[in-house]
């Protein structure tokens, strides 16, 4: 199978170690309190925005395009995007201490985590059957290019406006991530 350097040219290893990175920030933020778990929260909602997006844009048009019943797959993952949307939403009006959050982050986890299971099996596994290596691998610098729109700190200013990310932010934050997967796959495309 592919080694290191080489999960690099492939966007499903690079989804992978997505879906890895958002199991560890929800870990953090059911472990941590106060300020640590408000910033483990913001890197966690930013994560998976820009995942979400980079999926619509990278991942969607080509499953409804080269894998058999691709449609019907798309359609399955984005009625799940939407029900966890909802709940970030939700989420995202309340002040991390308030003693409903982590049950609400808790149904949060196992929707995106059930999510994440699906798009594995259902949706990654014919990717890499339908998808040569050129196409693996300009679709992961796609991916990587909207993973640069997402920082792991946040920005110095941002948490001083509101305590919680006002949807104009994350709104923007999208429209950048979508921006700049369209920039690399017409790059790379």
């Amino acid at each position: 199978m592919a080694g290191i350097a080489a999960s690099d040219t492939d966007v499903v290893a690079l989804l992978m170690r997505q879906h890895g990175d958002i199991r560890n920030l929800f870990d953090e933020v059911e472990r941590t309190s106060g300020d640590e778990r408000r910033d483990a929260f913001r890197r966690l909602v930013r994560l998976l925005a820009v995942h979400e997006t980079a999926e619509e844009e990278v991942v969607r048009p080509f499953t409804r395009s080269y894998v058999p019943g691709g449609e019907q797959v798309v359609e399955d993952r984005l009625n799940e995007e939407r029900e966890a949307k909802e709940l970030l939403s939700r989420l995202d009006g309340m002040d991390t201490d308030d003693p409903k959050f982590l049950p609400e982050l808790l149904a949060l986890r196992l929707d995106v985590m059930a999510h994440a299971r699906a798009e594995e099996r259902y949706e990654f596994n014919h990717i890499r059957r339908h998808a040569d290596q050129g196409r693996l691998a300009s679709m992961a610098s796609a991916l990587k290019a909207a993973e640069a729109m997402a920082p792991t700190r946040p920005h110095p200013g941002t948490e001083s406006a509101a305590r919680n990310l006002a949807l104009g932010p994350l709104a923007a934050l999208v429209d950048r991530t979508r921006d700049a997967v369209r920039k690399a796959m017409g790059k790379d495309g």
